[in-house]
């Protein structure tokens, strides 16, 4: 017996997913906002409630970050999330201007794909499915190839919390034969009604090329600035602490270090204190191989990875309790290694005169690769900070924080998330945290609340005579003038 091709097998899968996910959705149309809601929580906490063993999970299948900093992604994705959105009203009319008599209705979009990166392959799972449900979307799941199962796991158990609650089935769908021919179909399914696309630069250009409405990222090759003013001893802690989480995984996290000439030394104390390791000349060299053996091109492999991993694997000896690795940077470019978004425990380190200095050389940075997604500022002059806000080509400015939790919403006031638009800068549709509102049609009813009158139509009765004349110099004017007056009485006639 004939076996089947793994691809046309995937691409059965992914036809029949859809399929399932349209018949279910126009069901879950017809849920009020009470049973969405109530779907919605069931979800949330059952999530939450395997936070610890979805992470655990993803760590063993993909071999990158750090468990219990995973489990925390997935009890933002699950809890934050929930609490972010569950007001929100998604069904009917959901907001009503009295003065302009003009009514919003929400609609949803349909049929969602969304793509899964291998760096946050379960909490961008369950956020993806909180804000489908949310909104009476159905969601198709297109898993990295490296994170299949634990995708696919996360998945379950909100579709077995979902359907308990007593959403459709077949509403949550997830494809598992990991065949890049099958995403690409999926994201031209004529069923397929938004893209939301979380992954690599080519993954994200697929989904806007599709032909279909997209959600999609750019790079976050995130420059945090020192300046001079900061507390450096909170700020270098901060710095550390969030290019360690996860091992870097997360695309807001920081990738170089700017620092006022002033306080350098104590910068490079403090970073001593809190377990960085600063790379001498010989040793940035090996680093710099491995962190791009292809000149602009980051090596895949060390994506994840501890410090002392990165650092065994080229022969550097660092204390066990290093957290991350730093070096000295004079240059920004393509082909300069440590300049390039690393998604790994290495920073960047640069040495500025000022403050003017330091937003060139974040300029430059976002320039090589992050254009749009986020850049950190530790200050105390709040002056400065929204003079680098107005003036810097991204759309989230993270101020004496920890970029990698704080541009997702955990530790500032925006909006859980674990996919941020780039706005125009990188080439996106939006500059948002994308969330529930975003998967909605808002359709607006408006009553008529002004009287307009329609002028009749005006006859210039001499220029119709004269046109007349003009053409015709051998007709009788006076003939003419009856003729006009007698169409002109015909037409008050029949206003009348």
């Amino acid at each position: 017996m004939a076996t089947l091709d793994k691809d046309l097998l995937a691409i059965q899968e992914m036809r029949d997913a859809v399929k399932h996910a349209n018949t279910a959705q126009a069901a879950y149309m017809q849920f009020s906002q009470q049973q969405v809601d109530n779907i919605v929580k069931a979800v949330a906490d059952a999530a939450f409630k395997e936070a610890d063993r979805l992470a655990k999970m993803a760590v063993q299948e993909t071999g990158m970050g750090i468990p219990n900093h995973k489990k925390m992604k997935n009890e933002v994705a699950s809890r934050d999330v929930y609490e972010d959105i569950k007001e929100l009203k998604t069904v009917g009319i959901v907001g009503y201007d009295r003065m302009k008599k003009v009514a919003e209705i929400a609609s949803p979009f349909g049929v969602i794909a969304g793509i899964v990166p291998t760096t946050n392959p379960t909490s961008t799972a369950i956020f993806k499915t909180l804000i489908s449900l949310k909104t009476r979307n159905g969601l198709v799941l297109s898993p990295h190839p490296y994170a299949v199962k634990c995708t696919k796991e996360a998945l379950d158990i909100c579709r077995v919390a979902a359907e308990k609650a007593g959403a459709p089935e077949g509403l949550l769908q997830c494809l598992t034969m990991s065949s890049m021919e099958a995403t690409q179909q999926l994201m031209k399914h004529p069923n397929i009604h938004l893209i939301l696309a979380t992954g690599g630069g080519a993954l994200v250009k697929a989904a806007y090329s599709s032909g279909k409405p997209a959600y999609g990222v750019g790079p976050g090759n995130v420059p945090a600035y020192i300046e001079k003013s900061a507390n450096i001893q909170k700020s270098v802690r901060q710095l550390v602490q969030s290019k360690s989480f996860d091992n870097g995984t997360i695309c807001a996290t920081e990738q170089a270090i700017i620092v006022d000439k002033v306080i350098a030394e104590q910068v490079q104390t403090e970073l001593k204190k809190n377990g960085a390791y600063l790379l001498n000349a010989e040793e940035k060299a090996k680093m710099e191989k491995l962190i791009s053996p292809v000149p602009g091109k980051v090596n895949p492999q060390i994506v994840g990875k501890s410090a002392t991993c990165l650092a065994d694997s080229v022969g550097i000896t660092v204390p066990d309790d290093t957290k991350v690795l730093v070096g000295f940077e004079t240059m920004i470019g393509k082909n300069i290694p440590f300049s390039l978004e690393k998604l790994s425990p290495i920073f960047a380190l640069y040495v500025v005169e000022n403050s003017t200095e330091a937003k060139q050389v974040m300029i430059d940075l976002l320039n090589i690769g992050g254009r749009g997604h986020t850049c950190s500022i530790h200050t105390e002059n709040a002056a400065l900070a929204e003079q680098f806000s107005v003036e810097l080509p991204v759309s989230r400015i993270v101020v004496n924080t920890l970029s990698s939790i704080g541009a997702v919403g955990g530790t500032t006031g925006l909006a859980p998330s674990f996919t941020l638009g780039c706005g125009t800068f990188g080439g996106n549709i939006t500059s948002d945290n994308i969330t529930a509102r975003h998967l909605l049609n808002i359709k607006r009813m408006a009553y008529g609340i002004k009287d307009v009158e329609v002028p009749k139509p005006e006859f210039e009765v001499q220029s119709v005579v004269e046109s007349v004349v003009s053409q015709e110099p051998t007709l009788d004017t006076t003939m003419v003038q009856q003729i006009v007056d007698q169409v002109l009485k015909q037409i008050t006639l029949q206003n009348k």
